[in-house]
């Protein structure tokens, strides 16, 4: 099976991702500056969470530039990572609108922690599929950055129910460590 039919609907999906975050933000009804104070958790989860979801996309696409074929167990994994990334508006909006509680700040943990284990999940089909000596194996390596950032999602998770603006800080550190592409496989990708 080619590749592009996966990588088009993923597209297509994250796009519809996005464009449900921004519906969710709401002007304020009064014009004055103050008013925009009210919204600013709302707008603040809605800029964090599209980071998530742009990070995503921008890792898919590099990741499946060393993917030559698919076959039906990865795309039932890019399924499973649709799915997970699809629960992202849901938590942006009630973390936005309560952003002081610790059950929103939680759910959101669940929220980004779930698509970074679909990820790895995806990966290990893929990796199995292709082989432990394929370009994509050689490129991710020990892959420290995914594994360490469930633990910072699962610290996250729990602090929330001691003080919800350490996990939000927690929850900024990861998507900052994943802002930039990873360049193992831009590297592999020039190469290829």
């Amino acid at each position: 099976m080619e590749k592009e039919r996966l990588t088009a609907f993923s597209d297509g999906v994250i796009a519809v991702i996005i464009t449900i975050m921004v519906l969710e933000l709401k002007t304020p009804h009064d014009a004055s500056l103050g008013s925009l104070k009210e919204v600013t958790p709302v707008f603040l989860s809605y800029v964090l969470s599209f980071m998530y979801v742009a990070i995503y996309w921008n890792n898919h696409h590099h990741f499946f530039h060393l993917v030559h074929r698919v076959n039906g167990k990865m795309l039932w994994a890019n399924l499973h990572l649709l799915f997970w990334l699809s629960l992202v508006p849901f938590a942006t909006s009630w973390v936005g609108e309560n952003h002081a509680a610790a059950v929103p700040t939680a759910v959101y943990g669940v929220a980004v922690l779930m698509p970074a284990i679909a990820w790895a999940v995806m990966q290990r089909v893929i990796i199995r599929t292709q082989g432990s000596g394929s370009a994509l194996a050689m490129a991710l390596g020990s892959d420290i950055k995914g594994r360490i950032s469930p633990l910072f999602y699962l610290a996250g998770i729990l602090l929330a129910f001691v003080d919800t603006w350490i996990s939000d800080a927690i929850y900024v550190l990861v998507a900052l460590m994943w802002l930039v592409p990873d360049r193992r496989i831009e590297r592999s990708v020039q190469r290829s």
